[in-house]
């Protein structure tokens, strides 16, 4: 019989889930990016991941904030284009979140979301309704800090997990009506409209696949 996980082995897997989807879905989210922006989007994303699953017993560590601070150095360096900074800060503000949270719960999660959330803003100059990633991060964040604000059933993490996933997918689908008015796809004015944010749909479908396979883990 196999040992409970620990919310530091949560973590990992959550983040490693993260990694082997962005590898999994480059052509996808590339051919995504190449309807109104420069197509290098999940070229750049699978890269930098790439390097974080091959490095993976140098990242792991027993402490969650230095583990992520490892993950945010090698997608900073690895990841090109705007997406690197973006989500190297992303992982790196996660980190600052939990510093002195040796074991996450819950309610930590929703703290690195929300400062990955703030890091992004910072760093990119944007914010909700930009159509960017975060039309589906901060929503997600939303719902998932709503949920437990409101205590009850529907807690447990495989359910916090599917919240996200449907949460995520909703907001990044209405990113599709939207101008983007930040990054490459900016530049193209009215003709960003009608196709859905690429940084937006990775995060549903990273978040789709954290929830598929926590599932499976339970």
């Amino acid at each position: 019989m196999s040992s409970p996980s620990t919310p530091v082995d949560d973590l990992a897997f959550v983040v490693r889930t993260i990694a082997r989807t962005a590898v999994d879905n480059e052509k996808e989210f590339g051919d995504l990016d190449a309807v109104a922006g420069d197509g290098d989007f999940g070229y750049s994303l699978a890269r930098g991941f790439e390097i974080v699953l091959a490095d993976w017993d140098t990242l792991t560590s027993d402490s969650p904030a230095e583990f992520l601070k490892k993950v945010a150095l090698v997608i900073s360096k690895r990841v090109g284009g705007t997406s690197g900074p973006l989500w190297g800060t992303a992982f790196l503000r996660a980190s600052g979140a939990v510093k002195d949270r040796p074991e996450p719960a819950a309610a930590d999660a929703v703290a690195m979301l929300r400062a990955a959330a703030e890091g992004i803003k910072a760093r990119g100059k944007s914010d909700l309704g930009d159509k960017t990633l975060l039309d589906a991060l901060i929503p997600m964040t939303d719902a998932l800090e709503q949920r437990l604000a409101d205590g009850g059933p529907g807690t447990e993490a495989a359910e916090l997990a599917r919240l996200a996933a449907e949460t995520a997918r909703a907001a990044a689908d209405a990113t599709t009506s939207m101008q983007a008015r930040r990054g490459r796809q900016s530049y193209t004015g009215e003709r960003s409209i009608g196709s859905p944010d690429p940084g937006a749909v990775a995060v549903a479908v990273m978040a789709e696949r954290v929830a598929a396979e926590w599932e499976a883990r339970d």
